[in-house]
């Protein structure tokens, strides 16, 4: 028996599971492994971590809404937009982002992004932690990366990793109001938070 992390809102806490994985030792390994499993599940810094299934109607709505905000402002053939059931490979193993938009151009068999722009999150109370946390360091790690988007699903408010001139991302900027927008220079577009929590409070 193969020991797993669920991660809840109390943090990680270590269980005992049924899972076959002794042999997974690398990103790749990980992918193969978990490909067509049911649930959803993470491998971070050599570690298999379960993750919570159920989100709220808000949490599925903002990335519905944010997915469909950068399809029409970006060139398709250009990227790739897509959410939370494709994979990102960090410095520290496999995340799955709500949603992502990589560089169109892989095989249509990839288990994982190519070259991944933009990273977003949405946060929960469960989630909280480590998407100000692990992530920002892992995602932000990543060369390929040009902003990396936390969204609040109770009300119009995002934090904004941007990469600046010099290759660096800075603190990030913290964006709220419905009448705001969200500058992504790296694609070169910006986004309406009014269009992305449409129908939130």
């Amino acid at each position: 028996m193969d020991l797993a992390f669920i991660e809840d809102p109390f943090g990680s806490i270590m269980v005992a599971m049924n899972i076959q994985a002794s042999a997974i030792r690398t990103t790749e390994d990980f992918l193969r492994w978990n490909e067509g499993r049911e649930g959803k599940r993470e491998f971070v810094r050599g570690r298999i971590v379960e993750m919570m299934v159920n989100v709220s109607r808000n949490h599925a709505k903002l990335a519905y809404l944010l997915g469909l905000a950068l399809g029409a402002k970006l060139d398709l053939a250009a990227f790739d937009i897509g959410s939370a059931d494709f994979a990102v490979k960090t410095p520290a193993g496999v995340r799955y982002p709500d949603v992502f938009v990589d560089r169109a151009g892989g095989s249509g068999s990839d288990l994982a992004a190519r070259e991944p722009v933009l990273l977003a999150e949405i946060l929960s109370p469960a989630s909280l932690a480590v998407d100000f946390g692990e992530k920002v360091e892992e995602y932000t790690a990543i060369p390929s990366l040009s902003h990396y988007l936390v969204l609040a699903q109770d009300e119009p408010r995002v934090w904004l990793w941007s990469r600046d001139e010099e290759g660096a991302f800075a603190k990030p900027d913290m964006i709220v109001g419905r009448d705001e927008t969200v500058p992504l220079t790296g694609l070169g577009v910006t986004l309406a938070l009014a269009d992305l929590y449409r129908g939130i409070a």
